[in-house]
């Protein structure tokens, strides 16, 4: 399987993308830049300021999206408004960096501190009433976050364990019985992840080049190298749901050497994904 570039390097750190019918297809962000990327049909990037970051994305049910920021969310209404909710902490050493819905309907967004501070960072969980609950703490670079097709499982990265995480899921208890899925070869360090319809598990390598896909079960099967050393992320597209679109970062780069880096890729992968969920406030 080939990986093809969709975009040029366009962006310093990509991260975070999205398929979703509803806003026309995907979005990702240029999470330093805080700015929310949509890609437009002729294959050209259109650019949404947010906030000092942009930190993660995902539709609301009743249209716009809800948005991590620096130090926090805001909520864009279906007219393009956009609402900050009160910050979470004052530290500016801290900010949000990745995350994703659940089953019920509510957004998650972890945190990381700028100098990768072992254990100063925490994953939050916001629910459709605006109220928010600290679901993890002590995590270093919360990172990638998906739910099983079924919704009874959780894979989390913290990138500085080197390793995905698996917890159960349940609507009352949250995310419970966490325990390793899958350790990365040779000090790959896992970011942004997906999930097929088949329940295996996408992860980008941020310093490997690569999405490694794990089986539901936790073996290595696949290795899809991709043309530039920063993979930060990865989501399923397109109209059926059959391509893997990847995104990518100049952050900490050299682009002489590098010089594809910050540009965004897909590929046919031969699984299929499944539909966004939805934030429900």
């Amino acid at each position: 399987m080939g990986v093809e570039q969709v975009t040029g390097p366009l962006v310093y750190h990509g991260e975070g993308p999205v398929w979703y019918p509803g806003w026309g297809g995907l979005k990702f962000v240029d999470m330093l830049a805080g700015d929310v990327m949509s890609l437009v049909a002729d294959g050209s990037l259109e650019r949404r300021h947010v906030g000092s970051v942009a930190a993660a994305v995902r539709p609301r049910r009743g249209g716009g999206a809800v948005i991590g920021v620096e130090r926090g969310f805001a909520l864009e209404d279906p007219d393009g408004s956009l609402t900050a909710l009160p910050e979470l902490w004052s530290d500016p050493g801290v900010r949000m960096n990745e995350g994703g819905c659940d089953p019920d309907g509510c957004f998650y967004c972890g945190s990381m501190a700028y100098d990768q501070s072992v254990g100063a960072a925490s994953l939050y969980r916001l629910d459709p009433n605006g109220s928010v609950e600290v679901a993890l703490d002590q995590v270093t670079v919360s990172n990638g976050l998906e739910w099983s097709p079924d919704g009874s499982r959780v894979y989390y990265n913290d990138t500085a364990t080197f390793t995905i995480s698996v917890f159960d899921y349940d609507t009352s208890a949250g995310l419970i019985n966490r325990r390793t899925f899958a350790e990365l070869p040779d000090g790959g360090r896992p970011d942004g992840l997906a999930v097929d319809a088949e329940g295996g598990v996408w992860t980008a390598v941020s310093n490997g080049g690569a999405v490694y896909r794990y089986s539901a079960e936790g073996v290595l099967e696949e290795k899809l190298a991709v043309p530039t050393r920063k993979v930060t992320a990865c989501t399923f597209g397109g109209e059926h749901l059959d391509q893997l679109f990847i995104t990518t970062s100049k952050e900490n780069t050299d682009t002489r050497e590098d010089p594809l880096a910050g540009s965004l890729f897909c590929a046919d992968v031969g699984v299929k994904g499944f539909p966004v969920r939805l934030f429900a406030g």
